[in-house]
């Protein structure tokens, strides 16, 4: 069973199966987006997280991230653009038995969001956001987002972005990020064990979905999962493994001085026990951080979960404190409200 501290997320009482989180309502996602890989994952996760379907709450803004609620069979909160990450905060406070899920799209939670998404981070507050990164606006037609690489033409840069992208996996972890992991679409089974693992998170947990956009940013993550080379282009991390990698499985990972550096094994005497050895729990972020920042061409990009540290969680302590105000609180009712402080008789 998982458990919210002190609180247990109450756990269903009969079996529950993927058919059970499948809507009714008809699925408006372009035939071809990686969303619906996503939401694949997600109804072969909540199964096997094992709560009622009732504790289960989903949140969205506003994107084509942001219809999930509607396709998955529990309760739901369709918000307004950037503010899902508020609106969870309330939800979570407000009832800590519930398991709360956050779908957002790159520009809905790092552009009119970003405010509300760097700070949901810091506090972490024990609720699970997955991040799709398309590297477009989809729903309003193909205008750059904030992760569209520099230089890429789109209907609001036609001669090429000039803005700088973020790397979510670098803010997140600038934020104080106590867990960040990325996944492909194109790899079912990874998303639904990372989500998992978020599930289990006790604190914020942001999973990016490098998700493909078959209208407005198709092949955007080519360079990653292309068959023909995407195993050379992928690390996929596994905690207390070795950061082994390639077609052949003979590269890998190692930190040199102060960086980490590409080798090949067998070459000039290296093997596995020369590599670096994931650790997920690491409560230190820096060779988090390095891993976040890996990209093409120089190093392949990290998948998995990347950070899992624990520290407290904002519901926790919001919690403690009303119990705390309870119990030391000379105000036990309304009347003793209403009678304390300055008081006088009307005659």
């Amino acid at each position: 069973m998982l458990e919210v501290s002190n609180m247990t997320i109450e756990r269903s009482k009969v079996e529950l199966t993927k058919e059970d989180f499948v809507s009714d309502q008809m699925v408006k996602w372009c035939p071809g987006c990686g969303a619906h890989a996503i939401l694949s994952s997600v109804a072969n996760v909540f199964p096997k997280i094992g709560y009622r379907k009732e504790n289960f709450m989903l949140v969205s803004g506003i994107g084509c991230s942001s219809r999930f609620p509607y396709y998955v069979n529990t309760y739901g909160i369709h918000g307004i653009h950037g503010r899902a990450a508020a609106i969870a905060t309330g939800v979570k406070v407000a009832n800590p038995h519930l398991s709360v899920w956050v779908t957002t799209g790159d520009g809905d939670s790092m552009a009119i969001g970003g405010n509300h998404f760097i700070h949901i981070i810091r506090r972490n507050l024990d609720v699970n956001i997955l991040l799709f990164n398309n590297q477009i606006y989809g729903l309003t037609k193909g205008q750059y987002s904030p992760t569209t690489p520099m230089g890429t033409i789109t209907k609001t840069s036609p001669q090429g972005t000039i803005e700088h992208p973020f790397n979510p996996g670098e803010l997140v972890l600038g934020a104080q990020g106590t867990f960040f992991a990325r996944v492909v679409d194109i790899n079912p089974r990874l998303m639904t064990e990372v989500m998992f693992e978020a599930a289990k998170h006790d604190g914020t947990s942001i999973v990016e979905v490098l998700q493909n956009c078959v209208i407005f940013a198709d092949k955007a993550h080519e360079q990653i999962t292309n068959k023909e080379f995407r195993d050379d282009h992928m690390l996929i991390l596994k905690n207390g493994e070795p950061m082994i990698f390639g077609k052949n499985k003979d590269k890998g990972i190692m930190l040199k001085d102060t960086r980490l550096e590409v080798v090949q094994l067998g070459v000039n005497g290296i093997t596995e026990d020369d590599l670096l050895v994931h650790d997920m729990y690491q409560q230190d972020p820096g060779i988090h951080l390095m891993l976040a920042k890996m990209s093409l061409p120089l190093y392949p990009v990290a998948l998995g979960v990347i950070r899992s540290a624990m520290y407290p969680t904002y519901d926790d302590m919001v919690e403690e404190q009303i119990l705390e105000a309870k119990a030391t609180s000379k105000i036990k009712c309304v009347d003793d409200l209403l009678n304390s402080g300055d008081t006088w008789e009307i005659k």
